[in-house]
């Protein structure tokens, strides 16, 4: 698997992705997951039936960019390319499904920076030729400190950023089961882009979260039921996990995912 870095650093040897999943249609041959179990060429693929079509530096570009729309120092024109419906999950302690097609993020994000500036000084953004594409560690800096996160991106066929999935970079939180495996590329990692029907079309667009194909992937998965309840009733739903946390202060609320 080849990776181009944001910085200097050295390579990783690749192990292979293993995915975890219950879909209608799920097969496998000699212990390998074939294109049946991701429902290649279907509206409601998984995303690892899309390889990349554009140049490696263009998926590590993207990342830095979207890193730039929270960097009071980075150039204000450097944006990333969304996919239209593009979505973004934020797994615990952060707020979950935190933004639903471009307009919302891009808008939401330029408030954000108003309300909580801060800086991304630290980056490390690398290519893989699964997705998802981009996998980055970085680190926030904030007033109250350093917040250091990992966060993957998965694009479509014309290189927009479709899915964004962020985790706290603390040893409790990350996806990935084995401490060892630093870029999720080995078995039992906890992602839900690999999971989240459509995200695998050409165009990556995500099926309707009350849909067939959505309500059978999400049937043993829980996850993936939260993230299509949330979808279905959004921007409402964010607005619910918000207010929700109304009694806690700042602190208590980043805290825990930033290690303060």
């Amino acid at each position: 698997m080849s990776r181009i870095t944001g910085r200097p650093g050295s390579a990783l040897t690749l192990a292979c992705v293993a995915l975890s999943f219950t879909f209608a249609g799920c097969a496998e041959e000699d212990g390998e997951t074939t294109d049946d179990a991701y429902s290649c060429g279907e509206a409601h693929a998984l995303s690892p039936c899309l390889t990349p079509r554009l140049e490696p530096q263009h998926y590590v570009d993207e990342g830095l960019r979207y890193f730039d729309s929270f960097d009071t120092d980075a150039d204000p024109e450097s944006r990333p390319t969304y996919a239209e419906d593009v979505a973004r999950w934020e797994w615990l302690p952060w707020l979950l499904l935190t933004g639903f097609g471009s307009d919302w993020i891009e808008d939401g994000d330029s408030l954000v920076m108003i309300a909580t500036p801060s800086t991304v000084p630290v980056r490390d953004c690398r290519f893989f030729d699964t997705q998802p594409f981009t996998r980055c560690r970085v680190s926030f800096q904030y007033e109250g400190g350093p917040c250091p996160i990992y966060e993957e991106f998965t694009f479509n066929d014309a290189g927009e950023i479709t899915f964004i999935e962020a985790w706290s970079d603390q040893p409790d939180l990350l996806p990935m089961s084995d401490p060892d495996d630093e870029w999720g590329e080995g078995g039992g990692v906890n992602r839900l882009s690999t999971r989240v029907p459509g995200l695998g079309t050409p165009s990556g667009q995500i099926v309707d979260a009350r849909s067939e194909a959505m309500t059978a992937a999400a049937a043993d998965d829980p996850v993936l039921a939260d993230f299509a309840d949330r979808l279905a009733r959004f921007p409402n739903s964010w607005f619910d996990e918000f207010t929700g946390r109304g009694d806690q202060t700042e602190e208590e609320i980043y805290g825990p995912g930033c290690g303060w």
